[in-house]
């Protein structure tokens, strides 16, 4: 499976360009929005293209043509303005829903944010996030893909262990960036996810054995 990666440059799609590269089961090409990313991607052995999530939905499908599976790991940051946040983590989901519909690519991996779905439980310091999470969200399920939603808490730079708890109803946890990532590679080909949203945070299941249980 050829998997196209959004967000390559971001810290969880670091984690998952690195695990693509190494795998036997899958190749991946990467989306960056400049040149210079690309060229450093490209001295990795990385097949990388260069597009924007604010650029056309005609433009992602065409960076996408040819995969077989679209992650999309991207995120404004927190350094950037609410602008931003609807831009990329609303707008910029959405187009690449559209995207991968036009594409005819049905595999589809979104990030989204522990609790995103129920608005209740949303950390009040950071509502216009979660706003743009829970609607990209929503419009993935309402696409003909056969998507995944994953539902990371609080993230972290901690070393990996490979044990997770997923759930469709985990209120807090936190878990490191590259389990994550690990995650996603799992849950491309295990049919279990498909069409199925979940929270995940660190726990002491194997990453593999708890996707079965979704």
């Amino acid at each position: 499976m050829k998997v196209f990666v959004v967000g390559a440059t971001g810290q969880i799609g670091k984690h998952l360009i690195d695990i693509l590269q190494s795998s036997e089961q899958h190749t991946v090409r990467a989306m960056v929005r400049k040149s210079e990313q690309a060229e450093e991607l490209k001295s990795q052995g990385i097949d990388v293209v260069v597009a924007s999530l604010e650029g056309s939905v005609n433009d992602i499908a065409d960076a996408a043509n040819g995969c077989d599976a679209i992650v999309f790991t991207a995120g404004s940051g927190g350094h950037t303005g609410l602008d931003k946040t609807l831009l990329i983590d609303l707008d910029g989901a959405v187009k690449t829903v559209e995207a991968a519909e036009q594409a005819g690519i049905n595999r589809f991996i979104i990030v989204s944010a522990l609790q995103a779905n129920h608005r209740q439980n949303w950390n009040k310091e950071m509502v216009p996030y979660y706003v743009a999470k829970h609607y990209a969200d929503r419009m993935v399920e309402t696409s003909t893909l056969d998507y995944t939603i994953i539902r990371p808490g609080g993230l972290v730079n901690e070393e990996s262990t490979g044990k997770v708890t997923a759930s469709a109803n985990l209120e807090t946890g936190s878990i490191p960036r590259e389990d994550v990532a690990k995650t996603i590679y799992a849950a491309l080909d295990a049919q279990e996810t498909f069409k199925k949203s979940f929270d995940l945070i660190s726990g002491e299941t194997n990453i593999k054995e708890a996707l079965k249980n979704i």
